[in-house]
């Protein structure tokens, strides 16, 4: 195999989870009910605000996105995971490494843009309510949204034919639960310095950048909420942005944790309870923020059920 520009692999392993062995069937269990859970509650929140006209805004259309992306986001290594834990040989085939790789790529960045969009969405609503509405048109928003995912394709493609490239001509087992890029960077045997320095650079400014957006958006928000007339008025924007701050913290908490707050102990067994956190626990988490801190989406649910019981 050696010696060979041309990779001779047809597939990988995944070595999963370190969970030991008679815990697997509880770990398993587990995982498909957190499944389970992302998937009906992501969806709820993108049916509500279709079905409701009061949330037809800018706000709840940028959820809707957010929520369709934390559901595609775990579909693209929970049903893996889950198919590998009840399997002998936890395999994946080359070309589907590759294909798991970018769509994890492109809606972890179109998670992390989305993000950006709500933050400026709720930045012109507190600073400007009273050209919020000619400031946030409809055509503005979709151009946001379609910025977002135009962008995060471009970059997770990048990633991809960067790692398409790459010679394979030894160790095929992956110490992960997915078809992570930097564990696939440790296995190739040709030269990986392109693809660390795009890493680098692409990373430093989707991560970075973006965060420090919201940041900047927030301080920005809070400097205006605290020049405010009335108590009341504070309450109100604290309890708009509350919900939009806790999922941010959620997410770009886990990802620094990870990839800024490197440990020289246990890397490998770190990265994937880490990867785990953001790729499976906070899809899950995001819907039940949302609906227990937003008074407009528990509205919109009663309303729902109500106009449900008087068609029955």
């Amino acid at each position: 195999m050696k010696g060979s520009n041309q990779t001779f692999l047809s597939q990988f392993l995944l070595l999963g989870l370190p969970i030991q062995p008679e815990y697997e069937h509880l770990f398993y269990a587990l995982f498909l009910a957190m499944y389970l859970t992302t998937i009906l509650g992501n969806l709820t929140i993108i049916i509500l605000i279709q079905l409701d006209s009061h949330l037809h805004t800018p706000m709840y259309s940028f959820l809707s996105n957010l929520s369709f992306s934390d559901l595609c986001f775990s579909s693209v290594t929970m049903p893996k995971l889950l198919k590998n834990m009840q399997s002998q040989v936890p395999s994946i085939p080359y070309a589907g490494c590759l294909a798991q790789m970018y769509f994890f790529l492109f809606f972890a960045d179109l998670e992390s843009f989305l993000l950006v969009a709500m933050a400026y969405d709720r930045y012109v609503a507190i600073c400007f309510p009273l050209h919020y509405t000619r400031i946030m048109n409809p055509k503005v928003c979709v151009c946001l949204v379609m910025l977002s995912w135009v962008l995060t394709m471009f970059h997770a493609l990048l990633h991809t034919l960067l790692m398409a490239i790459l010679s394979f001509c030894g160790d095929n087992v992956i110490p992960h639960f997915f078809c992570d890029m930097s564990a696939l960077l440790k296995l190739a045997c040709s030269d990986t310095s392109i693809n660390e320095l795009v890493i680098f650079v692409m990373g430093s400014i989707i991560l970075v950048i973006l965060f420090l957006l919201i940041i900047v958006s927030y301080a920005r928000i809070v400097s205006s909420i605290l020049k405010g007339p009335s108590a009341r008025s504070i309450r109100k924007a604290f309890s708009t942005c509350g919900s939009h701050l806790s999922v941010v913290s959620l997410f770009y908490g886990t990802v620094i944790g990870l990839y800024l707050c490197p440990s020289a102990n246990n890397s490998t067994v770190k990265e994937t309870v880490m990867a785990m956190m953001y790729t499976v626990v906070t899809p899950m988490l995001n819907p039940f923020i949302y609906s227990l801190r937003n008074r407009e989406l528990k509205r919109a649910f009663g309303r729902v059920l109500s106009k449900k019981k008087i068609a029955f």
